[in-house]
């Protein structure tokens, strides 16, 4: 049996969550001085989830045919993920046009993350057992500020950013770049995700894959320790 000495994670859903689609509203709201009544605010929070438009968050309950290509193509190139998700956005009427752009700037903020409770603990041992760490995400801007706004970067050897390298998940050449990363064979490889597509695509490369749920944070306190009994 092959041991496992490297363990690639999702970001989004795996390491950490987004916040509500009212949180994020919210915030958007305050940043841009844009006053909003709760009832509306509720309202358009909805909507907006409805629409997909929360990077992290649910899925569109329907893709608009004129978005229907960005979508598909969304993490493999920065000016893709902001077209797609504020055209999302703006799928729901707002007070400010200046909102949109707020808010997809709000979803990318340190403060709208919230790290699950035992990823940082799950990081730090692996780091102490001299498993090698990287995250491999499907995105459209660097995460790497939010993890170290976290603590976490300190124990992530490696990012793999599918709009860095034109590639998304679950390309296989995605993941094998990631294990090169790692300096190691697929085979010595565990990927851990919350999307058994996107995520599992691993295994064609060889490497191994353990799902996890992408519930909220306070509903998943040990969804990663898992892994621990997986790695040497």
């Amino acid at each position: 049996m092959t041991v496992i000495e490297g363990v690639l994670s999702d970001f989004s859903g795996t390491l950490l969550r987004i916040e509500s689609a009212e949180s994020w509203l919210r915030a958007a709201l305050t940043a841009s001085g844009t006053a909003m009544d709760d009832a509306a605010l509720v309202r358009s929070a909805a909507a907006l989830e409805r629409a997909g438009a929360l990077p992290g968050g649910s899925p569109p309950v329907e893709v608009p045919a004129a978005l229907a290509g960005l979508w598909e193509v969304r993490d493999r190139d920065a000016r893709h993920h902001r077209a797609l998700y504020t055209g999302l956005a703006r799928q729901v009427p707002l007070p400010d046009p200046g909102l949109y752009d707020a808010l997809y700037e709000r979803s990318r903020a340190a403060a709208a993350w919230q790290p699950y409770p035992d990823a940082a603990e799950v990081l730090t041992e692996l780091h102490r057992r001299g498993v090698r760490t990287g995250v491999l995400s499907n995105i459209g801007w660097d995460l790497r500020p939010v993890l170290r706004a976290h603590g976490l970067a300190g124990h992530v050897d490696r990012c793999v950013l599918s709009y860095e390298h034109g590639l998304q998940k679950p390309d296989p050449r995605l993941f094998a770049l990631g294990c090169r990363e790692l300096g190691l064979d697929p085979s010595a490889v565990l990927m851990v995700g919350d999307d058994r597509r996107a995520d599992g695509g691993a295994t064609a490369v060889g490497c191994s894959f353990l799902p996890v749920d992408p519930l909220p944070v306070d509903r998943r306190p040990d969804g990663l320790r898992p892994v621990l009994d997986l790695v040497g």
